[in-house]
């Protein structure tokens, strides 16, 4: 159950490289209950930030309990926290150096117990890193923004996306959706999420560059908008694409958002294609997110 007192600030929720403008209130940004999503969620740095903290917490936690009976580790100077703390590193890893070593009861219960801790945090360490590791992810790049440009006669919403890798991925598949602001007959305005129909939602070689396009007929939820009303009723633009990659042998997926500054009417990508003196295509995947004015230019896609 969520508790709102618990955790009263706002969690930005994540959606591809960007964020929406919309928040959640009363629920705890890391849940301490499910520790596995917390520790393959984080980010690289702050994951082995975190898991060095904890080793020293449990260190300085076994070191504090040696430290409470003076004369349980031999060889350990009396009242001294650095004598004991590093024997619980050493005890903590299984490692013993025949230098120091538990005197007594108490010193044997204790180092029995930082034994067995150490086995299971490195058993746990040793997983988290594999998972972390051995997770598929998708080398995909998107366009920095999408472009609303007349394509055949018609009005359409664009998005390039390409293979960053040199190895073939199959099976593409991607789909288009629209968080919009709506207005009901009573007044109360309600976030929707529409699913726009693209024209080619699927490659079954996904090799090099893809534009994704939506027309913007009379059935689309995007009919009659322009720049003004889309920044107005905070449209959000969702992209997602799932496909194989042979070099993995795993589906892998990415996602992309475009918010209303990143929605480019009367703008249409450049050129990515070009051709050699022998006629061997060449696509320059720099220039997926170059944009020109259409001055009436029919849209490359």
């Amino acid at each position: 159950m969520l508790n709102p007192k618990s955790h009263p600030m706002p969690q930005p929720i994540a959606v591809g490289r960007q964020e929406f403008r919309l928040a959640k209130q009363g629920v705890a940004r890391f849940d301490f209950r499910d520790p596995y999503h917390l520790a393959v969620s984080l980010s690289w740095p702050a994951f082995t930030i975190a898991m060095l903290l904890f080793w020293l917490a449990i260190n300085v936690a076994f070191a504090w309990l040696y430290w409470l009976s003076p004369g349980d580790v031999t060889n350990a100077v009396p009242g001294s926290f650095a004598d004991v703390f590093f024997f619980s590193i050493e005890t903590l890893a299984t490692v013993g150096y025949g230098v120091m070593a538990p005197a007594t009861l108490y010193g044997h219960i204790v180092s029995a117990v930082e034994i067995v801790t150490g086995m299971a945090f490195t058993a746990i360490f040793t997983g988290l890193l594999f998972v972390r590791f051995s997770r598929a992810k998708a080398k995909i790049l998107f366009s920095d923004d999408a472009v609303v440009t007349m394509h055949n006669g018609q009005p359409a919403v664009m998005m390039r996306a390409v293979n960053g890798r040199v190895t073939m991925m199959s099976n593409a598949t991607a789909r288009l959706f629209l968080l919009l602001v709506e207005p009901t007959d009573e007044g109360v305005s309600y976030r929707r999420i529409h699913d726009l129909r693209l024209q080619q939602s699927h490659q079954p070689l996904f090799v090099m560059s893809w534009t994704l396009i939506h027309v913007i007929d009379e059935a689309s939820p995007l009919h009659m908008y322009d720049a003004e009303r889309v920044a107005h009723s905070d449209a959000l633009l969702i992209l997602t694409i799932e496909t194989r990659d042979h070099a993995l042998s795993a589906l892998v997926y990415e996602m992309k958002s475009y918010r209303p500054d990143h929605i480019r009417f009367g703008m249409h990508f450049a050129e990515t294609v070009r051709q050699d003196d022998t006629g061997l295509a060449i696509a320059d995947l720099s220039r997926i997110g170059v944009l020109e004015p259409d001055n009436g230019v029919v849209a490359k896609s």
